[in-house]
């Protein structure tokens, strides 16, 4: 028997990326500038354009009114990307196709890439009724032969909208379809967090979608019912009286605050509790709310959460702005907050309805990514139309006032910002979830080391509007690190065949280099294949320096460890820490640029520094496919290898060093001639120590015999260059050494 898991139980749930699409709103950064601005988003429609959707327009009557809100490009879909063909994409139902889209968007504002996520994503989702297979795919005789295929009742039948989603990003936690009428988002999101509670994923999303066909349709006002008698939703207001429909879609990634506080992802708001329960049948009827319900749904939620009532400061409501559902709803969240308090008008009440309309299915998450977005920017919108309290409400008894103008949200009784947001289904299904503004985490400075931002997609085009895109971001969030950034789109990002990068100092050069990109469209790479074979070549001596490694030792902790342990290893053989050479103090500067071109030191200094980058590019996942080294580099392929230790790899090195040293002085000369003709130029006393190429070689052998050379060839107009060593490497000059160190 396996022992128990011990599991930290995690302070509630993160949301660490959104996306949405909403009525006049793209994204939801359009979303919240549509909230702050006071944008109604619901469109009115003439009876031509119901005619031109295919709405009988002798049928409209005077009770018809021709009002919705719209999602912008609903038919729109890159097929493509999901691996689906054009006529499959134009088969399967759009609230499917989207779901994809803003699905893989939340991943994305979460920081994550699908095929780069380290456990289970849960998906938890539900969608409207498919009005596109009854309204358009039924009426399309050149379809109606392929409807009874599996590939039609897959991309249209709610039962496969999450699995579908799991299967196209490969996401392989719970996957879940979820219908309850108008409350289906949040209780997806509910469902979400327990799951992550019970550890059967470690990440999931949360969404839901509702788009109508035809999008430009008319509802029928009736006194009392749910639909608005003038196209506006005025939740809360006296001259209520009714709601309009919409449509929309959005998702949420959500994973437990603890795991989100590891790993340093950022966070959009808290879900400290939620709750979920069904009126049953102590009500009027199927369709009408119930107090009790409602009311113990919320107070559940505030209970998981363990927060007092008054802390509570904004309510984000379900606030149809029916004559039934509003009071009902005022009294139900009255009486769950009188069991913790008896304050009133402490708390602000608002509904984004009245800007976007009501997206059914969908309603839930605008909520919650509207009462998100308040916590995080740190103020709470005005609710649109409201006016004069509906005289049903008694707001000046109750804990609660509307949200009439913006207002800046500050924190009061030493508690953090907190909301509420309310979701009830037709059938009576209720669910609450109360959320909390992220913690606040200090960063440490960014230090002024340049960053590669790697930008990446499916074609060149796509690469160069991501180059767009990411200036445009940047240029609105100044603020931004710059390591944060390239981090993200390095890790974050998932891989695609054609990709571009920039080596940015700073937010500020990051936007001016995207931006010359925008306009000149510099080289896009393509990927070949899979991933290319990687080989790492070790240099000999003559590419030390003082200081080499440095950046490194002072920003990479594996770096440091690893030089840190070869200089302790070295330490009784050189009789000097390696560090003090490597990287000397001001006033050592001299002494150590001595003593690094000598043999003894060289050559360690030269191990260490290409061990410890070695190892770590290995740690970074560069891991080398074969590996070559020039003299000192060849211990260093060596050790990596396995042929010996790193023990015993240092103390060759610094053995041969020394036995090196103690041989005469010499040099050598690269000289580009061909291998024959310098053997012709030189006499017994020199040696040919490397052919590197066709006309490149390298003599070597006593300093006087090198001058000598490097005179004739130089009048000769041959082009001759001495390197940087203190012996005359390669030659006969190192037998007596070589012949010690065999031994």
């Amino acid at each position: 028997m396996s022992e128990p898991l011990d599991l930290e139980e995690p302070d509630g749930i993160a949301i660490i990326g959104m996306s949405g699409r909403f009525p006049g709103a793209g994204n939801y950064r359009e979303f919240w500038d549509n909230l702050v601005n006071c944008r109604e988003s619901i469109s009115f429609f003439s009876k031509e354009e119901l005619s031109e959707s295919g709405i009988d327009v002798s049928e409209i009557g005077p009770n018809h009114v021709a009002a919705r809100s719209l999602l912008k490009d609903a038919d729109h879909f890159d097929a493509a990307f999901f691996g689906f063909s054009a006529r499959a994409a134009e088969l399967m139902d759009p609230q499917h196709r989207l779901l994809h889209e803003v699905a893989y968007e939340s991943l994305e504002d979460a920081g994550y890439a699908p095929d780069r996520m380290s456990g289970p994503v849960g998906v938890y989702a539900g969608s409207s009724p498919n009005t596109y297979y009854t309204e358009c795919l039924l009426s399309n005789p050149a379809c109606t032969q392929e409807f009874k295929g599996l590939a039609v009742q897959l991309g249209n039948g709610n039962d496969y909208l999450a699995t579908r989603l799991s299967y196209a990003l490969n996401l392989t936690g719970p996957s879940l379809t979820v219908q309850t009428a108008c409350s289906t988002a949040l209780v997806a999101v509910s469902q979400a967090c327990q799951s992550l509670l019970l550890y059967q994923c470690d990440y999931a999303l949360a969404g839901a979608v509702s788009i109508a066909f035809p999008q430009k349709q008319a509802h029928v006002h009736q006194e009392g019912g749910i639909y608005s008698a003038d196209g506006h939703c005025r939740p809360f207001d006296a001259n209520a009286t009714g709601t309009v429909f919409a449509d929309g879609l959005g998702v949420v990634t959500l994973k437990r605050l603890s795991d989100a506080l590891r790993d340093g992802d950022s966070i959009r708001a808290v879900i400290k509790g939620f709750a979920l329960n069904n009126d049953g049948g102590d009500k009027s009827g199927y369709t009408a709310p119930s107090v009790r319900g409602q009311a113990a749904a919320i107070e559940m939620a505030q209970a998981m959460a363990g927060i007092p009532p008054e802390s509570i400061t904004y309510i984000e409501a379900h606030g149809t702005a029916t004559p039934l559902g509003d009071p009902i709803e005022i009294a139900a969240l009255s009486e769950a907050f009188a069991k913790g308090t008896n304050k009133t008008g402490f708390c602000r009440i608002g509904s984004v309805k009245g800007n976007v309309g009501h997206l059914d299915i969908a309603a839930g998450m605008a909520g919650l990514i509207k009462a998100s977005l308040c916590l995080s920017q740190k103020g709470i919108p005005q609710s649109l139309h409201f006016k004069k309290a509906n005289p049903r409400i008694d707001f000046e008894a109750s804990p609660f006032k509307v949200a009439d103008q913006y207002t800046e949200w500050t924190t009061t009784g030493g508690y953090p910002r907190r909301a509420g947001v309310s979701a009830f289904g037709i059938g009576g299904t209720n669910v609450h979830v109360v959320l909390e503004e992220a913690p606040d985490r200090t960063r440490g400075k960014e230090d002024s080391r340049p960053r590669i931002l790697l930008l990446s997609a499916r074609s060149p085009l796509a690469v160069h509007r991501a180059t767009v895109r990411l200036k445009e971001h940047l240029e609105r969030n100044q603020e931004l690190r710059l390591d944060d950034v390239a981090f993200t789109l390095q890790v974050g990002r998932q891989r695609f065949k054609y990709s571009r990068t920039f080596q940015c100092k700073s937010i500020q050069d990051a936007i001016s280099q995207l931006g010359a990109a925008s306009e000149d469209r510099p080289a896009i790479r393509e990927r070949i294949g899979g991933n290319p074979s990687i080989v790492f070549m070790f240099p000999g001596q003559g590419a030390q320096q003082v200081g080499m490694g440095r950046e490194l030792y002072e920003t990479r902790s594996l770096f440091r460890e690893i030089v840190n342990e070869c200089a302790a290893i070295l330490q009784p053989k050189l009789n000097l820490d390696l560090r003090e050479v490597l990287f000397p103090t001001p006033d050592k500067q001299n002494w150590a640029e001595d003593l690094i071109g000598q043999t003894w030191i060289t050559q360690p200094a030269l191990f260490v520094i290409e061990y410890a980058t070695a190892k770590l590019m290995m740690s970074l996942g560069l891991r080398p496919n074969a590996m070559i080294g020039h003299s000192v580099g060849e211990y260093v392929a060596a050790c990596l290898s396995g042929v010996f230790s790193l023990q015993n790899g240092l103390r060759l090195i610094a053995e041969r060093g020394r036995l090196i040293q103690e041989m005469p002085k010499g040099t050598m000369l690269a000289v580009r001639l061909a291998e024959q003709r310098v053997r012709e130029l030189i006499g017994s006393e020199l040696s040919v120590a490397a052919v590197n190429a066709a006309e490149l070689c390298v003599v070597s052998g006593p300093d006087d015999e090198i001058e000598a050379l490097e005179q004739r060839l130089t009048a000769d107009g041959t082009e001759v260059r001495k390197l940087r060593t203190s012996h005359a490497f390669h030659s006969v000059m190192m037998e007596s050494a070589a012949n010690r160190f065999r031994e």
